[in-house]
């Protein structure tokens, strides 16, 4: 037999799937995962309320592990505090593009603010009422007036800041005006929660009418005359903590800020 002869019959190589070490092809990202948990809680949150449903259930719907939806959200808290970032962050996204395209007057710039924000929560009136029950327990975690939400508080003030632009105004007035603005809005979705006119067609109006008040008492307010009057009021929210949030700065992207 020839020594250099080979066999004519062989076996085939295994084939080996080149992907097959490409995790990222069978298994979803961390941040897939955070916004799968995210939007199923959101869900049922929406159709159930937050008191009634239970992480395990979040979980199940999910298709994760139980302890997999704790590692993304400690509580379910924490799943509302998300969603509260994700809002605040879609609201700074609208108004920023808006005003960026051309000039408004202060007036305008003010209603796309107050209206961008109606029109982010329009699908979360019920969702909306069963939080705002938490307004008045000041150490939960979800109070808006609370500490744990402060970072959603300076959003709010650098959308208004951002509303309020290079209008000429005296500082104590551009330093106070954030804050009256945050409190009007917190005032407008309590009446938003309530209006059951179709697309909320009252809120929007009261929305145009008032600030179009608001316009006119501020270049009162803004005049020498007044001066007097506002150095108490700018003492009186410095002391209460508001002015130095309102002071701030704040992220453009709120979940930057939380783990």
């Amino acid at each position: 037999m020839n020594m250099f002869s080979f066999p004519l019959t062989f076996k085939p190589c295994p084939a080996y799937d080149l992907n097959m070490f490409n995790k990222s092809k069978i298994r979803p990202t961390r941040e897939a995962t955070r916004s799968l948990i995210l939007r199923t809680a959101l869900a049922f949150f929406r159709e159930r309320g937050v008191e009634a449903v239970t992480m395990r259930e979040i979980a199940k719907s999910a298709g994760i592990a139980l302890g997999a939806a704790y590692y993304y959200f400690p509580a379910k808290e924490a799943i509302v505090q998300a969603y509260y970032d994700q809002v605040q962050a879609d609201h700074f996204a609208r108004v920023s593009a808006h005003l960026a395209e051309r000039k408004h007057n202060l007036a305008e710039r003010l209603k796309f603010a107050f209206h961008s924000k109606l029109d982010v929560l329009k699908e979360d009136r019920k969702l909306l009422g069963a939080l705002f029950r938490y307004a008045g327990e000041p150490q939960h975690p979800l109070s808006v007036f609370g500490s744990a939400t402060q970072v959603n508080r300076q959003q709010s003030f650098a959308v208004f800041r951002l509303a309020i632009g290079d209008e000429h105004l005296s500082e104590d007035i551009r330093g106070v005006l954030p804050v009256a603005l945050w409190a009007l809005s917190m005032g407008f979705l309590l009446y938003f929660i309530y209006d059951d006119t179709p697309q909320q067609e009252r809120t929007h109006r009261l929305v145009d009418g008032t600030l179009e008040l608001f316009v006119r008492l501020l270049s009162l307010v803004n005049s020498p005359v007044f001066k007097p009057f506002r150095g108490p009021l700018t003492a009186l929210l410095r002391d209460t903590g508001l002015l130095a949030e309102a002071t701030s700065p704040a992220p453009h992207d709120p979940q930057e800020e939380r783990p």
